[in-house]
C-alpha cells in the first residue's frame, strides 16, 4: 500500500507540474499622432522632390497626410491636401504635387512637363505638413479638412515639429 501511495504521490507531482497558469495580456500599440512642417524649395538641384525620413519608423498600417499651405484668410491658413494639380487653360496638365510613403519615409514631388517654367511662388519656400494618421482613425476622419484631421487626433500647434529643408 505504501508502494501505492508513493507512486500515486510521483505520479501527482507529473500531472501537477504539467499544469501551469500564464497570464496573457494583450498590448495595443500607442497610436502614434504627428505632425511635421517642413520648408522646402522645389528645384532641378534637388530633382524637384524632397525626401523627410521618419525617425523612428511608423507602424506600416499608419496613414500619411500631406498638405501644402496654399495661402491665408479670414480664417487662418489655408491647407490643400496632396495630390494637388493645375491645369493650363486648354484642360492640359501644367504641373502638381504628389507624394509616396513607406513606413520610413515620405518623398514628396513636383510633376508636369516644365518645372523650371513653374513660378517660384509654387516652388520656393513651400510650407507642407505631413500628419501621421494612425489607423484607428483612417476610415473615419475628413482627410480632405486639414483642421478636421487635427481636431480629431486631438493636436495642437505647439506639437508640430518643425523642419527647415534647403
Amino acid at each position: 500500500m505504501k508502494k501505492i501511495i508513493t507512486l500515486f504521490a510521483i505520479a501527482g507531482l507529473f500531472v501537477l507540474q504539467s499544469c501551469t497558469t500564464s497570464a496573457s495580456f494583450e498590448i495595443e500599440p500607442i497610436a502614434r499622432n504627428e505632425v511635421f512642417e517642413v520648408t522646402t524649395s522645389f528645384n532641378s538641384n534637388n530633382n524637384y522632390s524632397r525626401l523627410v525620413t521618419f525617425n523612428p519608423p511608423i507602424y506600416s498600417s499608419d496613414l500619411v497626410l500631406v498638405y501644402r499651405l496654399s495661402g491665408s484668410n479670414s480664417q487662418g491658413d489655408v491647407w490643400e491636401l496632396l495630390p494637388e494639380t493645375y491645369y493650363f487653360s486648354n484642360g492640359a496638365l501644367d504641373f502638381g504635387y504628389k507624394f509616396d510613403y513607406t513606413n520610413r519615409d515620405v518623398d514628396i514631388y513636383m510633376v508636369g512637363s516644365d518645372l523650371q517654367s513653374v513660378t517660384a511662388e509654387f516652388r520656393l519656400n513651400q510650407v507642407l505638413r505631413i500628419v501621421i494618421v494612425p489607423a484607428s482613425y483612417a476610415k473615419t476622419v475628413n482627410k480632405e479638412s486639414y483642421s478636421d484631421v487635427i481636431t480629431a487626433l486631438n493636436l495642437k500647434d505647439s506639437q508640430i515639429q518643425k523642419t527647415e529643408l534647403k
